[in-house]
């Protein structure tokens, strides 16, 4: 055991504890405050409509622990425990060498981390999420989604993996920098092919068709003077019941997406209110700033990634005695949350931040009435928790709790 292993054992060991400790907390301060509703929402959330919101969230906390406990297991077990290595052996005794043996590893390393993370997904979706009535995903269907997404991750993923690796074997000591280079470019090019390429092969996206509705937002986006390539509705109803709406995409291919479920439980008013809201990370440049942040990140990552990949005591101190490209990749994928996770508090204050500028916008260009409406019905039909504990939601949450956004939206109509 050497400097390495003793500093990731001790990021592993914290950062665990506190992703149950603030669990635990989450858990213990819904509890509390299940009992009554908050004088905020009182006149439009029943005590039992809030009681079955504290049930779900509970449920949800309970099973993301015990996954948190797995997560850990399966990283030690890969790397102190050995796993990295045996498999890198065994992949060279069937006689595979150079980039293809690299790509097996991380094929394999991939299988295996699906097979760990399935039992949480299938629970999820088939206990927790049907217990309170929201799961419509059907056995065929979650087939179907696992079979396209493992074929599109095999053909999108292993070119890439296989640039990446060349790359680190290839350009010499700015490896690193070439790799970040083709991250990015890759990333930009998944801005574009996702609305328009990817997700059409999960979901049915079809032209919003209701013709009020269809005037109302093409005012709102003359007014704020916002062009898109459509306003569509996604059919999220076959999975679940939860309601949402998004923005996706970038130049000519930006896309409005609405779920239908969203349409169902909102009046018209109310979808231009959360549309505005949406416009508004737009207009404030929140997507680009989250983008360059991305890459900045990014950027430092590879250039630290480059100088660990000549350490031979990083290999070492996490479980493995070979040196190689995918090797090192694949301990710095799994040791670096870790060592971030302290971070998460930072972007989460910034996201909440962000969440606010773009209701203020919402409030300017429609009406904070209607988005106070709005995400009132979205916090009671999606089972929000309208009483998260505030250490947890100040680590966690991208959104400003229920209480805060709505007396921030109230504020701005006085």
């Amino acid at each position: 055991m050497n400097l390495f292993t003793w500093l990731f054992l001790l990021a592993v060991t914290l950062s665990t504890a506190l992703r149950l400790y603030l669990s635990q907390r989450q858990i213990r301060h819904i509890r509390q405050h299940a009992g009554s509703v908050p004088a905020a929402f009182s006149h439009s959330i029943t005590l039992p409509q809030h009681q079955h919101a504290a049930d779900y969230n509970i449920a949800r906390q309970q099973l993301g622990q015990w996954q948190t406990i797995a997560d850990t297991l399966l990283l030690l077990a890969l790397t102190l425990g050995g796993v990295l290595q045996w498999l890198w052996t065994r992949l060279a005794a069937s006689g595979l060498d150079g980039l293809p043996q690299g790509i097996a590893l991380i094929g394999c390393v991939g299988v295996i981390s699906a097979l760990c993370s399935l039992p949480f997904s299938l629970y999820g979706t088939f206990v927790v999420e049907k217990r309170f009535g929201f799961n419509r995903m059907t056995w065929p269907l979650y087939m179907a989604d696992m079979l396209k997404g493992n074929l599109l991750a095999l053909l999108i993923g292993t070119p890439l993996v296989a640039l990446v690796l060349w790359l680190f074997t290839a350009a010499g000591a700015l490896a690193w920098l070439w790799v970040w280079l083709s991250w990015t470019l890759f990333s930009l090019l998944m801005l574009w092919a996702y609305p328009t390429l990817i997700a059409p092969r999960f979901n049915r996206f079809t032209p919003l068709a209701d013709p009020a509705l269809r005037e109302r937002i093409d005012q709102l986006l003359q007014r704020t003077g916002f062009e898109s390539d459509g306003v569509f509705v996604m059919d999220g109803s076959r999975r679940s019941s939860h309601g949402n709406a998004y923005f996706t995409g970038f130049g000519k291919s930006k896309r409005i997406v609405f779920f239908d479920t969203l349409l169902t439980q909102l009046e018209p008013a109310e979808v231009e209110a959360v549309l505005a809201h949406e416009l508004g990370h737009f207009k404030h440049g929140h997507i680009r700033q989250r983008m360059w942040t991305t890459f900045a990140l990014s950027f430092i990552s590879l250039f630290i990634l480059g100088w660990l990949q000549g350490t031979p005591a990083f290999y070492l101190g996490l479980g493995v005695q070979s040196m190689a490209p995918a090797l090192c990749l694949l301990l710095f994928m799994l040791a670096a949350p870790a060592f971030t996770f302290p971070l998460t508090p930072l972007f989460s204050h910034l996201s909440r931040r962000h969440e606010y500028e773009a209701d203020d916008f919402a409030a300017r260009h429609s009406s904070a009435g209607n988005l106070v409406s709005a995400l009132v019905k979205l916090y009671r039909d999606n089972a929000s928790t309208l009483t998260p504990d505030p250490l947890h939601s100040r680590f966690y949450d991208s959104h400003p709790p229920a209480s805060l956004r709505i007396a921030h939206l109230e504020r701005s109509t006085s």
